[in-house]
């Protein structure tokens, strides 16, 4: 329950822009924005499983990952989470290390994974639950995607509604820089909710009517669950990472913005 926007190679001053929302349950335990690894890598962490949604290295890499909407799931599966660390860790291109795990794809739940180098000019998509007649690895192409949690650009309303509301605000700005802290405001707090007949149907209707927002705030059979983090991190074209982290801590929202300067010329 994860939805992101991000441009690829696409902005006059930014290589690549991501505004991120984080969907889980209350109880889970989570550390917010911080560096860790070393001080190699930077994220929030999923405090009981070790892993991250979303996470940044030093040498312009990065690495996201939502959840696969799906009724089925593996009971001894492998943590998803552990997929952006191991990339950041690993120092292989995305391509290489994409075709790693699709070895192993079959130990994991559903999930869709971005692999980002900045440096090479390199972003992949990696799924374990491809279409019918699509492929685990795929090359992304520059321009304007949304990831929820089906195949990437999946014409889900919310993503639909995050597309076009993305536009619109990057529009207002034009080539100037971007104020990441109000479009998070502008762009990923949005209740809106569908119409019944149009969703998924994968889950009850009552459920997949709490989903269809951007911004989720809903209680289930295990407690409350909803948008507890939300993310925003730019590159600019010299280098300069920005990534700015709104989050929940014992129901009061915090923030943090950390920033860095990265090589952008390969060794």
């Amino acid at each position: 329950m994860c939805i992101a926007v991000f441009m690829w190679e696409t902005h006059p001053l930014y290589p690549f822009i991501l505004f991120l929302n984080r969907d889980e349950y209350h109880k889970r335990p989570t550390e917010p924005l911080i560096w860790w690894e070393g001080e190699e890598i930077l994220g929030g962490r999923d405090a009981q499983a070790g892993g991250t949604w979303l996470a940044s290295s030093r040498d312009g890499r990065l690495a996201f990952i939502t959840n696969f909407r799906e009724l089925q799931s593996i009971p001894q599966a492998k943590s998803r989470g552990n997929l952006p660390v191991d990339f950041l860790q690993s120092k292989k291109k995305p391509i290489e290390f994409a075709e790693e795990v699709v070895k192993e794809a079959d130990q994991y739940n559903g999930f869709n994974l971005i692999l980002v180098d900045v440096r090479s000019k390199s972003m992949v998509y990696l799924t374990n639950r491809p279409e019918k007649t699509g492929n685990f690895v795929t090359q992304v192409s520059p321009g304007i995607h949304v990831l929820s949690n089906a195949n990437l650009d999946s014409p889900w309303l919310k993503a639909q509604r995050l597309d076009h509301n993305f536009k619109e605000v990057l529009a207002r700005y034009g080539k100037d820089e971007l104020p990441l802290k109000e479009m998070v405001g502008q762009l990923m707090m949005d209740t809106t909710k569908d119409d019944l007949s149009l969703l998924p149907h994968i889950y009850s209707p009552e459920t997949e009517y709490d989903l269809s927002a951007i911004y989720i705030d809903t209680t289930g059979p295990q407690g409350r669950c909803g948008t507890r983090n939300q993310s925003a991190l730019t590159v600019k074209s010299n280098g300069e990472v920005c990534f700015y982290e709104r989050y929940l801590d014992k129901d009061r929202w915090k923030e943090n913005t950390v920033t860095y300067q990265i090589e952008m010329t390969t060794k």
